[in-house]
């Protein structure tokens, strides 16, 4: 059993409230829905019944949000949660939500690599992988998507012929630009044909 220690009215939504148990915050919900059950500091109560209370109370609200926050740009899973968490969902109403948006294909981590990787630019696949990680989208989406990517030695070129733009070409500058392309997330052998292609073929890197 649980302790609710304070219920504070939430400073951007006068109608809401953030509920703290045991000293730590915990979810948000409606002031009308805490005075409906009775809610109070000192009260001793079930984590899983605040639950409870939020998804019934709560869950449509939570998915009009999370449909509001997709209509600018595409999210991965974890993104819609994270966001769903800073306003103040427990696990039940996240999970809720994302049951929901991936039933109805708002929410595909894989449509979203493959978007991702469509209009990225410039980056080789080891960079397209760190970026994709940082956005939280599943590991096998990203893991799948870009087996089924190949790293245009072309654009590898375009990148590098960029780089070297007023540059005097000599050993020194050419073996910059060959690392400036793995920093770029190219791999090793892309790099090489880039940098072979562009006129370095006698170096060796």
């Amino acid at each position: 059993m649980a302790e609710i220690t304070s219920i504070e009215p939430q400073k951007k939504d006068a109608k809401r409230c953030n509920v703290y148990v045991d000293g730590r915050f915990y979810c948000g919900i409606k002031l009308e829905v805490a005075v409906k059950y009775h809610l109070k500091a000192g009260m001793q109560i079930e984590k899983s019944q605040l639950d409870e209370i939020q998804l019934e109370t709560e869950k449509s609200q939570a998915l009009d949000r999370a449909l509001t926050h997709l209509s600018a740009t595409m999210k991965t899973k974890k993104q819609i949660k994270d966001f769903l968490v800073k306003k103040g969902y427990t696990e039940a109403v996240c999970d809720f939500v994302l049951e929901k948006l991936e039933y109805y294909k708002f929410v595909d981590d894989y449509a979203y690599c493959r978007a991702y990787v469509h209009d990225a630019t410039g980056k080789g696949k080891r960079a397209l992988e760190a970026e994709l990680i940082k956005r939280g989208a599943d590991r096998k989406a990203i893991e799948e998507v870009l087996s089924q990517t190949e790293e245009d030695e072309k654009v590898a070129l375009t990148v590098l012929e960029k780089y070297m733009r007023g540059k005097e070409v000599t050993k020194e500058s050419l073996y910059k630009g060959f690392k400036y392309l793995l920093s770029k997330g190219y791999s090793y052998d892309t790099a090489k044909s880039a940098l072979e292609d562009f006129g370095g073929v006698n170096e060796d890197y």
